[in-house]
């Protein structure tokens, strides 16, 4: 294994010529590196392709770049802002929390703590190794605790609580089961007894940390020499309201909190609501201190809100519909937002660089990284735009499919094919976890961020679990061929698209969508959906497309969420309740289940998906009718249609789409070619099964088929979708020369050529020839 490694991000992703942007940058076992800009054009390094295709470019980067080992806080926590101390050295006092366990008894875990783990100063109430609730007090020289008599229940409702009297060092610990119909795994069915009540004369009290040990959520100050100060014993769960008070509460007043979760009288410290500061537009990551001194929580790497709290009673499904039952916040020891690190490198674009995907590119003698990014034109002059599907790249990045899927070659039909970049990111788990990943504790994750290294946007990438490229590495297929073909063309991100919607689009005659784009946020529709009624000519070149609810919070584009909910292909179902995304308020899943089935806009939508072995296309009789047959200069009535190509051997595959009028094709498409002779491990996807029966597979069943339609639109504009990933993957065999490049060539040029479309002198025969 290599002992030099360069890791690195870019911030923003999406910038203009002539803009600055940042570069973050970690090295291992050496000092500096090369660093060079350059154009990235074709990654795929399939000896029968074009291979790996770069352009250096000048600009004002530096050739040598001194580089340091940076450090990556993971986990999710929070932080008190506490300036006077308030929670240093409370003397007599009361800590409580409802808290949901997702992971007791691997680790300890602080829940709420002001502890310095180094120094074993100050106190915290948590969770034993073994998995029991416990309160501990150091004071520097010595630890005491106490902890409760049975251990927590992994995803059951506490309300816990602590106090200790600071005269007599008398510690009380309270662990009260507070499990209804609805809020936890198990019901109140089961007969255990989930309280414990437990009193002790401890031998210290705790002493005073410092204000460099903050008062903490879900983990506890740490810090050594390498590395500095970070937060360890980090906690996995729900933590809902939560509070400090001055003084011993007594008994009765503990079961009223923890039958109420309001704030009680007395000396209040703080008391941090959950539930406040919601809108119906979302969440921030503040914690609210509803108390006298406002001591807010800020929290770190995202704990996602809107989750159910204690008091989930199972009706709304919604935090939007009852506030008061979403005051769940879950932290995951393993989430990862932002690395945080320090920039390396700070640098204003040239402002006549070309539009286009780009990264700097850092080597040493054994290491070399790529860190992408994305170069819109100041001032759009292109005639085409090709999308570059940023929400997709991010709801990827870092997958882990081929390391800890169960049934990644089940579904792949492959055997991972690991390379030794593939097993020293196995090894790193430290940059975070894609949408298509578990966290620790079996919970799915709904964040991705760019804001860390993306190991799987490199180049050169070849996704493990399939044995091929994915994503950014395979969209450069389509840019490839655009740079072959010499066409004119100017790059926009889905991010551009989300920010300023139909507005990024307007300029250009026509859009290219890339061989992905799964993830798209509501804006993003209207923007697609707006530019065809405007007259805008689209085409949609991927597969699986346009599938699934994705936000992005406002001001924070760098982060993306998702959840997935009770159907569509997901590899993971969110809980109960917990479908709507804390990031816009708005709920997540299939755009199709909430009535906007990629069919309506596009013309086709996800059908199946399978990784063993693509097809071709095949003419169809609407192909040949006066209106189309421009889009087939040049192909034969029988030829075949990319029976080759870099996806699996053919155009017509890995995740596919059809054409289906009952899911809102517009009646007037024209469909112009399938694919058929899939296999059975392309299965119908599950939202169109409804009854689970035998022969869904692509050998029994005529859903399973890839389509190619074409319709037009008001103003001019029109529509030709390809419902496959494959597709532009097939674009660079034989060197461009092949008939998916020459129809991509007929319908371009004409979409791209002023004036009115090729046959729109027929259109009044549209509903003749339907």
């Amino acid at each position: 294994m290599a002992t030099q490694r360069i890791y690195g991000y870019a911030d923003p992703w999406s910038i203009k010529a002539g803009e600055t942007l940042s570069f973050m940058v970690s090295g291992e076992g050496l000092e500096a590196v090369d660093a060079q800009l350059v154009r990235l054009i074709h990654g795929d390094e399939n000896p029968d392709g074009p291979g790996f295709v770069e352009e250096e470019v000048a600009s004002a980067i530096p050739a040598r770049l001194p580089v340091k080992r940076q450090f990556t806080q993971v986990g999710a926590h929070a932080v008190v802002g506490d300036p006077d101390q308030r929670l240093a050295m409370p003397g007599d006092f009361t800590i409580y929390a409802f808290i949901y366990p997702t992971k007791p008894g691997v680790a300890r875990q602080a829940i709420l703590s002001k502890w310095d783990i180094m120094s074993g100063k100050g106190y915290a109430l948590g969770i034993s190794p073994e998995g029991r609730l416990e309160f501990w007090v150091g004071d520097g020289a010595s630890i005491d605790h106490v902890a409760a008599e049975v251990p927590l229940i992994t995803k059951v409702w506490y309300f816990v609580a602590a106090s200790f009297n600071a005269a007599t060092r008398e510690a009380k610990l309270y662990q009260i089961g507070v499990i209804n119909r609805y809020n936890s795994l198990t019901g109140p069915v089961v007969p255990f007894d989930y309280g414990s009540r437990v009193v002790e004369m401890l031998r210290v009290a705790p002493a005073d940390p410092g204000v460099a040990t903050p008062f903490l959520w879900a983990g506890a100050s740490e810090e050594n020499d390498r590395r500095g100060r970070f937060v360890g014993m980090l906690y996995c769960g729900k933590i809902d309201r939560a509070g400090v008070i001055g003084e011993v509460l007594m008994p009765e007043a503990i079961e009223a909190l923890a039958g109420s979760g309001e704030m009680p009288t007395g000396a209040v410290i703080a008391h941090w609501d959950t539930t406040a500061g919601y809108t119906d537009s979302g969440i921030g990551d503040t914690i609210v201190d509803v108390g006298p001194h406002a001591l807010h929580a800020e929290g770190i790497n995202r704990p996602v809100r809107a989750m159910t709290g204690w008091n989930w009673k199972g009706r709304a499904d919604s935090f939007r519909l009852d506030p008061l039952q979403y005051g769940g916040i879950v932290f995951h020891d393993d989430s990862l937002i932002d690395c945080r690190w320090q920039p390396d490198l700070t640098v204003a674009l040239p402002a006549d660089l070309k539009s286009g995907v780009y990264a700097l590119r850092l080597r040493s003698a054994e290491a070399e990284e790529h860190v992408p990014f994305f170069v819109r034109a100041p001032k759009p002059k292109a005639p085409l735009a090709v999308l570059m599907s940023t929400f997709t790249y991010l709801a990827y990045a870092n997958e882990r499919l081929a390391y800890d899927a169960l049934i990644a070659q089940a579904i792949t039909a492959h055997t991972p094919i690991l390379t030794e970049a593939d097993i020293e990111f196995n090894k790193l788990q430290e940059f975070g976890l894609s949408t298509y990943d578990h966290h620790s504790d079996g919970a799915g994750n709904c964040y991705s961020s760019w804001r860390r290294p993306i190991l799987n946007i490199r180049p050169k990438h070849r996704m493990s679990s399939m044995g091929m490229p994915w994503a950014l590495p395979a969209d450069l297929s389509l840019i490839w061929w655009l740079e072959h073909s010499g066409l004119d063309y100017e790059i926009l991100t889905d991010h551009d698209l989300h920010a300023e919607g139909i507005d990024a689009l307007r300029p250009y005659r026509a859009v290219i969508n890339c061989t992905h784009p799964e993830y798209y946020s509501e804006q993003m529709l209207d923007a697609t959906e707006d530019f065809l009624c405007e007259g805008g000519r689209l085409i949609y070149s991927g597969g699986n497309g346009y599938y699934w609810v994705s936000g992005l919070r406002k001001g924070e584009p760098h982060c993306m969420e998702v959840r997935k909910l009770d159907t569509g292909s997901r590899a993971w179902q969110a809980d109960p309740g917990e479908g709507y995304l804390a990031s816009t308020g708005e709920k997540s899943g299939l755009w199709r289940s909430r009535g906007r089935a990629p069919q309506k806009i596009v013309g086709v939508g996800f059908t199946s998906e399978g990784m063993d072995e693509s097809q071709p296309f095949e003419r169809m009789p609407d192909s040949f009718h006066r209106r189309v047959a421009w889009i087939f200069d040049g192909i034969g009535a029988k030829e075949k249609i990319g029976d080759f190509g870099f996806g699996l051997g053919g155009a017509a595959g890995i995740e596919i789409d059809r054409y289906d009028l009952a899911l809102g094709t517009p009646p007037h498409a024209l469909l112009l070619a399938s694919s058929h002779g899939h296999s059975d491990n392309y299965p119908l996807v599950s939202e169109e099964v409804t009854y689970a029966f035998p022969g869904r597979g692509g050998t029994q069943d005529p859903q399973v088929r890839a389509d190619i339609t074409y319709f037009t639109t008001a103003h001019g504009g029109a529509c030709l979708s390809i419902g496959s990933i494959a597709w532009s993957q097939a674009l660079p065999y034989r060197n461009g020369d092949n008939n998916v490049g020459r129809i991509m060539r007929n319908v371009l040029d004409a979409f791209l050529r002023p004036g009115p479309l090729p046959g729109s002198e027929f259109v009044g025969e549209e509903k003749l020839w339907r």
